[in-house]
């Protein structure tokens, strides 16, 4: 039988990989449910109803972010909390959070419920794309509470020490959202709807499953209690969270960028590869997303323990691990990039076309990508927000809007498709200059 890991363990190579895996299959595994969305969508619905899909997941994505901001900055006060050897105050603060959490999710659905439809004309949207993202749109945002508790949980069960819970609910609500796919779009042929039904089936059990899990006696650190009020934590979460916020923001603010500029330069072809290639780009940073919540527990409780030994550890491991694995990512998409491409768009040869050639320059940004996504996560993880916020916001908001401004009035269609390998060269330094002005006070070297 193997030793049940705790964050107060010392982690060597095999121990962190398999205290990290859970999470990162759990992110690959969301990932891979959200490109069989886009399958059968491009597949099965059309052209259009997908680009819609694509047009409007951002917004969606927006408004889901409140749940990472959650997640992570309450993953690190709780771990540190509990470093610090208070387990009950810990407790109060989960349960303060969840509840939180809940109540956020419900507001923030039923303004975007109303006001979904003069977004989508603001963001661009017209004629029969319009009316499949206000369609789309509405339905996934009734399950949007639920998708927030996923994305709070996916954190706070690696704080739990039960990581692996955290990926068997995911597959769970993964595989009821591609058999939804399948039954809904493929057999009932209800189109868009049938996409948006089974998304929102899967967000649903995604978020009540561990709900139940730790408002029952359970076997895991954390347990939802009577929660007392404590303005100061919640401030302490959002603002040492706000970084994953921005990350997420940021990201789907770029997305509406990206499709303006599409619609400029290639039109429905344009945002079609990018939402192809958005699919794959999501499975691939999933790994990176995946081992930083997972690694992050640890260095919070470490940090709170005081154990600079163990933190000087965690981040040379992490580094080898990290660049180990961007290496191969990059071979791996710029080998696959054709197959991945057809499996979405192989039956339009011009667009598969564009979608090939397209990803074979984005899969540059694969070299960089983890160390930006490490270190913000590492600043989190310390609770510092701040400085974890600016590196979310530079490499995404900054460098790459910047980036997908300027380019394309030098390279043309080119240049959309090199601005983030741009962007992504960019947050490397940036996070690395933080990381040296940083470690005297932290002592992380």
């Amino acid at each position: 039988m193997k030793h049940k890991i705790q964050l107060s363990d010392h982690f060597e190579y095999r121990r962190l990989i398999r205290f990290t895996m859970p999470s990162i299959l759990m992110m690959i595994f969301t990932s891979i449910y959200g490109v069989v969305d886009g399958f059968f969508v491009s597949n099965f619905v059309g052209k259009t109803p997908f680009a819609a899909v694509n047009f409007i997941m951002p917004y969606l994505m927006v408004v889901g972010a409140m749940g990472f901001m959650f997640g992570a900055g309450g993953s690190a006060l709780i771990a540190k909390t509990m470093g610090e050897g208070n387990q009950e105050k810990a407790q109060k603060i989960f349960s303060l959070l969840i509840y939180a959490t809940i109540v956020c999710g419900f507001v923030i659905a039923i303004i975007s419920i109303v006001f979904l439809r003069p977004i989508a004309i603001f963001l661009g949207a017209e004629g029969a794309m319009l009316e499949d993202c206000v369609v789309y749109g509405r339905i996934i945002l009734v399950a949007l509470p639920f998708l927030m508790l996923q994305y709070v949980f996916s954190s706070l069960v690696v704080t739990a020490e039960k990581p692996k819970l955290g990926l068997i609910i995911t597959i769970i609500a993964g595989l009821i959202n591609m058999i939804g796919d399948a039954l809904f779009m493929a057999v009932f042929q209800w189109g868009i709807v049938g996409a948006a039904l089974a998304s929102a089936f899967g967000q649903i059990v995604g978020g009540v499953v561990p709900l139940i899990y730790f408002a029952r006696k359970n076997a895991s650190r954390l347990i939802l209690c009577k929660p007392e009020w404590d303005g100061k934590a919640l401030v302490r979460v959002c603002t040492n969270g706000s970084s994953e916020l921005m990350s997420n923001i940021s990201m789907s603010v770029i997305g509406m960028l990206y499709n303006a500029q599409l619609m400029k330069y290639a039109g429905e072809d344009g945002v079609a590869a990018y939402g192809t290639i958005m699919y794959v780009n999501f499975i691939f940073l999933a790994i990176f997303v995946g081992y930083a919540t997972g690694i992050a527990p640890v260095i919070s409780y470490h940090y709170g323990a005081r154990n600079k030994k163990e933190l000087n550890s965690l981040l040379k491991k992490s580094a080898v691990i990290i660049l180990v694995s961007s290496a191969a990512m990059f071979g791996f998409s710029e080998c696959m990039a054709n197959p991945l491409a057809s499996a979405f768009v192989g039956y339009d040869e011009t667009l598969l076309e564009m979608t090939v050639h397209a990803f074979t320059i984005y899969a540059l940004s694969f070299i960089f990508a983890g160390v930006s996504i490490y270190g913000s996560a590492f600043f989190t993880a310390l609770n510092d927000g701040l400085t974890s916020a600016l590196i979310s916001f530079l490499r995404t908001l900054l460098f790459e809007s910047a980036s997908v401004m300027i380019l394309p009035l030098i390279w043309g269609l080119d240049g959309i498709w090199y601005s983030i390998v741009v962007a992504e060269f960019m947050a490397v330094v940036v996070t690395l200059l933080f990381l040296v002005f940083k470690h005297k006070k932290f002592g992380y070297w």
